[in-house]
Formats: C-alpha cells, structure tokens, sequence
C-alpha cells in the first residue's frame, strides 16, 4: 500500500476555506503565535539580564540584523501561499519551484554573510568573529523555514502550519536559556538564536517530505516568475518594516536622548497592538488571494483587526498607569497621557500590515510604490518639522493614516475586480 498521503490540493480553496476553517485555523494560529512571541520575548529579556549590558549590546544588533533579513523569508512564505491559493491545480510545481528557489536564495544569502562576516564584524562593532559569522548559519534555516511555512499556509494546513509558529519560538527560549546560563556571552545568546531556527526547518523537512505528484505544469510557476515574486514581495515587506521602525531612527537624531527614551517606551505599546491581531493576517491571506470572495475576506479581516485594536485603545486610555507598567514604568510617567495614542498608532499599522498582505495578494506594484512613498514622507516631515514625542508621534501617525486611507479603497476595487474576472 502507498505511504504517499492524499492530495489536499483541492482543499486549498475547499472546505478549509469555509467559515468553520477560518475559525479553527484562526484558533490554532492565534495560540501558535502568542506562544512564540512569548517565547522569544522571553528569551530576549533574560539575555539582557543574564549577559549583561556589553554584550547584549552585540546581541541586539544582530537580532536586528536577522530582523531585516527576514524580508526574504516572508517574501518567500507570501510567493508560496499566494500561488498555492490562487492556482491550486498546479500545486506541486509551486511547491517545488519554491523549495528549489528557496534553497538557492538561503545558501546565497549564508554565503553572502559568510564572506562578509568581517564587515558584519566591523559594522555591528562585535568585536567577535565568530559571532558574526552566526548570522549565516541562522539565515538558511531561516530563510528556508519561510518557504515551508508559505506552502502549509497556501494549503491552509493549519496544524503544521502552528506547529512551526511554536518550534519558532519555543527551542530558542529552552537551548538560548541553556547557553547563556552555561557561559553568558553573546556568542552564546546568538547560538541559541541561531540552533533555534533549525528546529521549524527541520519539522518543515518532515511534513513536506512527501513530493507532490507532477500535474499540470504551467510557464507563469516557472523558476524565473517565482524568483521575480520573491523579490517583488520581499521589497514590499522591507518598506513596511521599515516604514514601521523608520521613527525610532529618526527619533533618536531629532530627539534629545530623554525625550528619545520616552518615545521608545510608548513604541513599545504600539508594537504589542501591531503584533496582537498577526493571526489574522496569516490566515486571512489565501482567501485574499483565491480571487472568490476575497474583497469578502479582506473586510472581515479589517473588521476583526480593528476590533482588536480598538479594544486595546479603549484598555489603554483607561488604564494608562497600568499599561505604563509595561512601558517602562514610572521613570516614564512624562509619556503615560500619549499611551493610548500610541495605541492608535500600532492599530494604524496591523490594519496597514494587512493591507500590505491584500497588495501582495494581487500583486500590486503601485500600491507597492505608495509604501515607500510614505516612508519618504515620514522621514522628511519628521527631519524638519519635529522637536517634541507629540510632534514625531503626530508626523508618524498622520502619514500612516493618510496610507491606510488611500489603500483602502485602492485594495477593495482591485479585489473585487479580480473576483469578477475569474
């Protein structure tokens, strides 16, 4: 008897798909994501305590590294999930093309870093390298990880889809933890960041490890159009990301290092609002992506990500000395009556960050080029307008909300178009 598992390629737009799906996909997610997140907060505030000021230092700077990195990743797990949704009669030529376009794309990337340790070395000012020459050994797992995980959610297997979310997590708060508690060094805390993206990678290796039957094969999967995707999305995702961490660069030079610290410890509030509701997005993103009903998807995605957010401005405009425990503490007392404007702002930016998953569902290149528009424009207001926390907040928040007004109709007639013409 065959140990071939059955096709689920009809499942991609099928059952699954349904409301039933939707909600249990969102469950397992939702759960799978708050245990990473925990999880590598976790490990990232015990470095920092453990390790000391020096050297976690050098561990953030790396951290922040793999951060900017991880564009390829998620360039990679976006291609993956919107072909496989979109086209699911030629599943298994995505999914190898992505797999072969994900292996090159990961050993280029490590190798990159591999010959340019010595300037990793120099520029993140390490003085360590080895340490430096980590960041290569993390990227391909990594990099790797995100073409896994964009199959698993094109065919919207959730449970092995969460289960990489959690090993992402997970192992690098229980080995990182046992490193630095053996030697506290930030060789160490990056080894255990490092391993730690093995483990999804890994676990990928074993439920793809079944190669999907041949089918139709069509030339717009090829390896040339998969690679333009990847990097298409991937560009796409690094404005966003940097559209989102643009002001607390620009802070820092516009800002004196007291009133830098005090938007600091609001960002810090406006990334736990943007991150809440990430769930959403990754389950939502195939059905944006099928062409049926995904103007549909889309709304019912806005609704539940500006519930989420709404809900968190409300808590937080209540319960601002509550919230600032979180924030920082007391030191930061000047900053707890903008809280829960800061709260809009990361409400601002998970409604944008799924808008940004919509424009990649239809492959928007114009859309695309607005997100780096905003970003231009936040650093030239910010860089000559700003003085004060309320001035960058009030620049970084218009421009952002300006963004979401202008992509919102934009997403929804294009959606809705390509629903028509399917």
């Amino acid at each position: 008897m065959s140990t071939r598992p059955r096709d689920r390629s009809h499942d991609v737009v099928g059952p699954r798909g349904g409301r039933r799906g939707w909600l249990a996909g969102s469950g397992q997610i939702a759960v799978a994501m708050m245990l990473m997140n925990v999880a590598t907060y976790g490990f990232t505030m015990a470095a920092a305590r453990i390790i000391g000021p020096v050297p976690y230092g050098a561990f953030f700077a790396l951290m922040n590294l793999v951060m900017i990195l991880s564009v390829v990743m998620l360039g990679l797990q976006a291609t993956a999930a919107r072909r496989i949704s979109a086209d699911p009669a030629h599943v298994g030529q995505i999914e190898r093309e992505i797999l072969r376009v994900a292996s090159r794309a990961s050993l280029a990337l490590g190798a990159v870093l591999l010959l340019g340790a010595p300037l990793v070395n120099r520029l993140l000012d390490l003085d360590s390298m080895p340490t430096a020459v980590l960041a290569a050994v993390a990227a391909v797992p990594m990099t790797m990880a995100g073409a896994q995980m964009g199959i698993l959610q094109g065919e919207r297997r959730w449970r092995e889809l969460a289960t990489m979310y959690v090993l992402s997590g997970v192992p690098r708060l229980v080995i990182g933890l046992a490193l630095i508690l053996w030697r506290p060094t930030e060789f160490m805390a990056f080894l255990g960041v490092a391993l730690g993206f093995y483990a999804p990678f890994l676990y990928g290796l074993v439920v793809l490890r079944h190669a999907r039957e041949a089918g139709d094969v069509h030339a717009r999967h090829g390896l040339l159009p998969v690679i333009k995707e990847a990097v298409l999305n991937s560009q796409a995702l690094f404005a966003y990301l940097a559209l989102t961490n643009i002001d607390m660069l620009v802070g820092r030079s516009v800002l004196d290092s007291h009133d830098s610290g005090l938007y600091a410890a609001g960002l810090i509030v406006s990334r736990a609002v943007m991150f809440l509701p990430q769930f959403v997005v990754v389950v939502a993103f195939p059905s944006m992506s099928t062409g049926h009903n995904s103007s549909r998807a889309l709304s019912g995605s806005l609704l539940v990500v500006g519930g989420l957010g709404g809900a968190c401005v409300l808590a937080t405009a209540l319960f601002p000395d509550l919230v600032l425990m979180f924030a920082g503490g007391q030191e930061y007392d000047e900053v707890s009556g903008l809280l829960w404007v800061f709260a809009v702002l990361g409400t601002c930016m998970s409604l944008l960050h799924l808008l940004v998953y919509s424009v990649l569902a239809r492959q928007g290149t114009v859309s695309m080029a607005l997100i780096w528009v905003a970003l231009g424009v936040v650093v030239a207001l910010a860089t000559t307008m700003v003085s004060t926390v309320g001035e960058l907040l009030a620049v970084v928040l218009t421009v952002d909300l300006a963004l979401l007004v202008v992509l919102l109709p934009i997403s929804f007639v294009k959606l809705k178009e390509r629903s028509t013409t399917q």
